[in-house]
This record gives C-alpha cells, structure tokens and sequence, in this order.
C-alpha cells in the first residue's frame, strides 16, 4: 500500500483569512492534479500564525470557522484528495473562566488550537491540541489546552490509520506512544515554529526520539514566513520509524513537497516507511546561511505583507547599515532600495568613498545630503540656551537626530520603508540615538550581535545566495567597510571602543547575562574584567527606556530584545 503526501509547506499572513483559504484552495487543486491523496498544511493555518489576541475575538474565530466550510465545499471538486489542516476552533466558555479572572482583566481565551481532516465535501475528523505551551508566551492567554490523558484519536486514510500532534504536542513522545498504541501507523506533526539559530538541526534530533520512542514514520509540516519579530523556516521533514531522517523540505521557501508513504496493510505490525526520489530531499544548510535566509525572508514579508512597495535607510559608510543594505537589495531588489548619505562635518573621507563604492556594486538609488547646515543652524538657535557649556553628547545626538528627520521626511513623502541599522550589542547597551538612528519601522539587525554582523558581512561577500531577488550580487560590501574600526562619526577621531569595552567581551558578557540570567559575580568568575562588567550591566539596565521605544526586527536567537526580554524601565535591582 503506498500513500501519496504533499506537504504544503506555505507563507500564510496572520488575520488574512481569506487570503490563507485562497492559498490552501490553490494548494489542494495542484495536489489533486499531481494525483496526490493526502494534503497537510501546518498549524493554525487559516488565522495565520503569530496572530495574537485575534484569537480573543469572536468575529475573528467566526471568519476563520467560515473558510473551514468553505474548504470544506470545495472539497468536493476533488473526490480522492485528503486535507489535513491547522485552524483555531471556537469553543464554549470554560465554566471557571470567571473564577479565574473575576475582573475580566485579561481576554479569555476562546478558542482551541485544532486540525481537520477534509475530503469530498465533508468534514471527517478533527484533533486538538492536548496540552502544553509552546513558542508563544501568550498561548495561554489565546488556546484552551486540552487533556493529556485523552486518548488520541486515529483515522484511516487511503487505508492508513494516522493521528496528528499539533504544535506542542509534537514535543511530547508520551502523545506519540498513544497514538501508537490506539492503533496508528502513520504520525503528522503541524506547527508552527520560528526560527532560531541552530534551531533546524536541534528540531530534527527531537523529532528523531518522537519517532524512535513511537515506532512509527514521523510527517512534520512547519509553515514559512516572517511574522512581525517571527520568521518561520519551513524545513519540513520525513523521518522513519527508527528516527532517522527521510527526507528535508526546503528551508526558508514556501513550497509544495510530495513524498511516497509505503506501508502492508491497516492491520499490519510493522510501521511503513518514506520513499523520497533523491530530487524530492533538500539538504539542510549552514548556519550563517540560514541566518542570512531568515533575515531575508523576514525583511521582504515585513516589507510586502505590510504593503509597502520599497525602502530606504541611511548609509554611514559603516558595516551595520552596509550590512543592511546588501540585505535589503538580496531581499526586495536594487530598485525597490533608496540609499541615503548624510555627512557631517566629522564625516570622514574614507565613508564617503566606500559607501558610494557599494552603491555603485550594488546599483541602487543613492543620494547625498549634507547637514553640516542643518547642524549649524540648531547650535547657533541652543547657543543662548546652552549658556556657553562644554561640547557632549548632546551634539552628537543633535547629528544623529536631524539625519532621522531627514530620513523619515523622505519615507513621508515617497511611501518607503525605513530601516534601522541598530545591531544586538547595540540595543543592549543604548550605543543609539532616541529619535535619531533609531527611526525606522523595522530593525533586520536587531537580534543579530555585532561580532555576527561582522562574520555574516564576510559571509555575504563571500556566497552568492540563492535566496536573492533576481541575480544577486558577488562581493556587495566593500572590504574596507569590514576591516576598519568601527565609529559613529559625530566627534574628531571616535571610535566605538571609546565608550564600550571589545565587542568580543561586550557580546561574551551580554550573552552570559541575556540569555543564560548569569549574575555579574558568575560572569566575572568565568573571566571577565569585574569593571567591563559592571558598565555592561549599568548600561543595559538604564537603556531600557530606548529598547521599548525601539523598531521590532526578527528573532534569531533563544533571547531576543522585544518578545522575549521583559524587564521594568523603573528597575531598582542592579546586581
């Protein structure tokens, strides 16, 4: 018995109902055509991922129950094909949602995460999701979990009895062990996770044991996409019995991925196993690669899902916004990308020349806007105010300030995008400008520190991806651009180490302390300067009033500024 799966491994768009049922619609027409029997698309795929307290509106969990009938009259146009598919279903208030809340002071949530199984003008199952939390902080705010303890339920398709895991779930081999002892031979896996560095290969592993601990062939849907600070990487899989890996879907593209099923009989004891023809099996790639995929893929959804047709930012002849630049061209393409220089009086020559070489490699729009004026005019008006004080900060961040004004009037007037260049070890510290170069409406480099800004732009130069809009280009970042000390430029000779400590031990100790909560006796007695980490902990502690005023940009690693890190602004603790 063999069973033919495609596996619609889609970018859907959260809210955009219709537009995600128009997608499962084109998707099941191409599946039938290709004679394929059974169609999975990934978890909560109707409502999008990612939606938030979409989920806490009944209007919206009405349209989302309105296009699973209107999936399922379709249906009937394709008598032989099976679609197994995520969605949230409405359920009725839990009698101790009051008790729970007796104030109403958070949404209750409405609605389950589920699945159904759809197929010639019917709706034939439907599963949900058992228990546990899974990448969302605020799951449960928005699903009403179910039972561990309930018995998984097992339908026979084509002959082939299958239960599905949905998000969660999927993480859980006792649910697994379930399925296999109410009689299924087969498991599919919807979900919907983001992306985090590393994160595929660490998937794999455990989806591996899920399969191992169950005896039995292992389907994983995931969705693709970015999603605000999310981006979804695809890599949908095929995994035997015994863990090992069948086959990969693409990484970062949506897709349709068929593969072969071939198992005896419903009542057979031995579990089937995948068939993957070698054209049907994608490799898995490198880490600095995926990390490029997903920033690319994050800033071209942003930008289009959002419904802006272009963008521009600010190019300082420095590696962040260089970084950027060549991130947006292979993202959106040259034409569609404005680049804007702004010097200064402390401009220096070598930024001028590198940032209109890059330009010229890359072929995108570029101007030049001196505010040596501007800056002059604002210090002549403070003059009287400032009472003949010391030259600070304060004019440093007057530079920075009018270049956002400058910016943000160009995207005013011509419906661009602007994209801010602030990196990770930045954000941590505040090394920015309020107001100033941290305008924007999205941050690519956000989550991304600044030694791996450095070891991606080297990456770049030396990989032409194919994730690129049309023919990307070999070499965009000029090498001096990589190899020069970095500054901000808006004093005589500074340089960014005048007021943080080495990146490397900046971002050794703002990792230590973001992502693993280390207290600063701990990182110092794994080696570190006590005073360099002292001022780290000073500056991340009084620069959160910035981060919380800050554009989103995606999440690349386990702690990300903005979803994952949720410290007070007023914040009296300091060790």
């Amino acid at each position: 018995m063999t069973l033919s799966i495609c596996v619609a491994q889609l970018n859907p768009v959260a809210g955009d109902v219709q537009g995600n049922l128009a997608q499962a619609l084109q998707a099941a027409a191409q599946a039938q055509a290709q004679g394929c029997q059974l169609l999975v698309l990934p978890e909560l795929f109707l409502s999008g991922p990612g939606a938030g307290d979409l989920l806490c509106r009944p209007l919206f969990l009405q349209d989302c129950a309105q296009a699973l009938q209107q999936l399922v009259a379709a249906s009937a146009q394709w008598p032989h094909l099976r679609i197994v598919l995520g969605h949230p279903e409405a359920v009725a208030e839990p009698e101790h949602a009051a008790a729970a809340d007796p104030l109403q002071l958070l949404p209750r949530p409405l609605a389950c995460n589920a699945a159904s199984l759809i197929g010639a003008g019917q709706l034939l199952a439907r599963w949900r999701q058992q228990g546990g939390q899974g990448w969302q902080s605020g799951e449960q705010r928005h699903f009403i979990g179910g039972s561990l303890g309930a018995q998984p339920e097992v339908i026979s398709v084509q002959g082939v009895p299958l239960a599905v895991l949905i998000g969660a779930d999927v993480w859980q081999p006792k649910l697994a062990q379930q399925a296999r002892q109410a009689g299924a031979r087969l498991l599919l896996a919807l979900d919907a996770l983001p992306f985090v560095q590393g994160r595929p290969a660490q998937r794999a592993a455990a989806l591996g044991a899920c399969a191992q601990a169950a005896g039995l062939p292992l389907l994983y849907a995931n969705t693709v996409g970015g999603q605000d600070e999310l981006v979804f990487d695809g890599h949908s899989l095929a995994l035997q019995a015994d863990g090992q890996i069948a086959g990969w879907a693409p990484g970062f593209a949506a897709c349709l991925w068929p593969l072969q099923w071939q198992g005896d009989t419903a009542e057979a004891v031995e579990p089937g196993q995948w068939l993957l023809e070698p054209e049907q099996n994608h490799a898995l790639g490198e880490e600095l690669l995926q990390v490029w995929q997903a920033l690319v893929l994050a800033t071209r959804d942003y930008v289009r899902k959002n419904g802006f047709g272009q963008v521009l930012l600010g190019l300082s002849g420095g590696l962040d916004s260089a970084l950027v630049l060549a991130l947006a061209v292979d993202a959106l393409g040259a034409q569609q990308v404005h680049a804007v220089m702004m010097p200064s009086p402390y401009t220096a020559a070598i930024s001028l020349e590198d940032s209109r070489e890059m330009v010229r490699r890359l072929g995108v729009r570029y101007d030049e806007i001196s505010i040596r004026e501007p800056f002059e005019t604002l210090q002549h008006s403070l003059a009287p105010l400032f009472e003949q004080r010391p030259v600070d900060a304060t004019e440093e961040n007057l530079q920075a300030r009018i270049r956002g004004v400058l910016l943000m009037a160009l995207s005013n007037k011509f419906g661009g995008l602007l994209l801010a260049t602030s990196n990770k070890s930045e954000v941590a510290m505040g090394y920015s400008t309020l107001y100033g170069d941290m305008c924007g409406g999205f941050a690519p480099l956000k989550d991304l520190y600044k030694t791996e800004a450095f070891a991606l732009a080297r990456w770049r130069n030396a990989h032409v991806p194919a994730c690129a809009v049309g023919q990307a280009v070999a070499q965009p970042i000029p090498e001096r651009i990589i190899t020069r000390p970095p500054s901000a430029e808006l004093r005589e000779n500074q340089t960014d180490q005048d007021s943080l400590p080495p990146y490397e031990v900046l971002d050794a100790i703002v990792q230590l302390r973001l992502e693993q909560e280390r207290s600063a006796d701990e990182i110092v007695a794994a080696g570190y300067p006590r005073e360099r980490v002292e001022q780290v902990f000073r500056l991340l502690r009084i620069s959160e009033y910035k981060r919380q005023q800050s554009a989103p940009g995606p999440k690349l690693s386990a702690r990300s500024f903005g979803l994952d890190w949720r410290y007070p602004i007023t914040n009296g603790y300091q060790r």
